[in-house]
């Protein structure tokens, strides 16, 4: 087999332990001649606060499987859109390599909340923000968000700690509805123009990312739709309100 994706070879730190050392050690052991590029050298000298970009990408990976998995059934249209995703932002190599961890993952019996405890153990909370954002793109690729689906990343968002607002935000982003933009903005419908202008700057900069630059250009690019995001939303609240 040939090397694995860039970003897991970059390292894995934080989760060579607990739940996610467990699921990691799983596939490592399928393919023991590649664990010791994979362990160095960030992992050699990760600390306990530090993360690599292989251990954020490996625990998405984790999640997203838990999501695929939610309703019960693995939809095609799910899985390109991870494909997709893998693809535009690791490339084809990366993709390929990347979806046969996926696939492994598939198999495996995963302790969701376990695995978000230690996640948010580790993980910035803007990092933790767009990997909420992640879930809800790969459960709406077939354009229906099932409700188990719903209730799980729900479950994860709390349990990583994300707040009610800005769940509701990203969730806005997703399932929109008449007050879609203010949601997004997290600000009510009676906001006065200037409540409206230091809200979009708020969440510009709680969105921004740069926020995420530290896990490599990669993620920093894939974040990128989060805040443009952001920006829709402004934009629609200045043409209803004539800003």
């Amino acid at each position: 087999m040939a090397k694995l994706g860039k970003w897991i070879g970059g390292g894995l730190g934080f989760t060579l332990g607990g739940p996610l050392g467990a699921l990691a050690g799983f596939f490592l052991g399928s393919f023991f001649d590649e664990a010791e590029t994979i362990l160095q050298p960030e992992a050699a000298t990760a600390g306990k606060n530090q993360i690599t970009q292989g251990d954020y990408m490996f625990s998405l990976l984790v999640l997203v499987t838990s999501v695929l998995k939610a309703d019960g059934k693995i939809l095609r249209s799910e899985l390109d859109y991870v494909k997709q995703f893998l693809v535009r932002n690791f490339g084809p190599d990366g993709a390929r390599q990347a979806l046969v961890i996926l696939k492994d993952l598939t198999s495996q019996n995963i302790p969701v909340t376990d695995v978000c405890v230690q996640i948010r153990q580790y993980v910035d909370y803007s990092s933790r923000l767009q990997l909420i954002h992640f879930l809800f793109g790969v459960a709406n690729a077939d354009g229906v968000i099932h409700p188990e689906e719903l209730q799980l990343i729900k479950h994860i968002a709390v349990t990583l700690g994300i707040s009610d607002a800005d769940y509701v935000s990203i969730e806005a982003m997703f399932i929109p509805k008449t007050d879609w933009a203010f949601n997004v903005l997290e600000i009510q419908e009676q906001a006065t123009n200037e409540e409206i202008k230091k809200a979009y700057r708020k969440m510009a900069l709680k969105y921004h990312p740069d926020k995420v630059s530290y896990l490599g250009e990669d993620v920093q690019k894939a974040a990128n739709e989060k805040f443009q995001k952001v920006n829709e939303a402004y934009q629609a609240i200045c043409k209803e309100r004539g800003i």
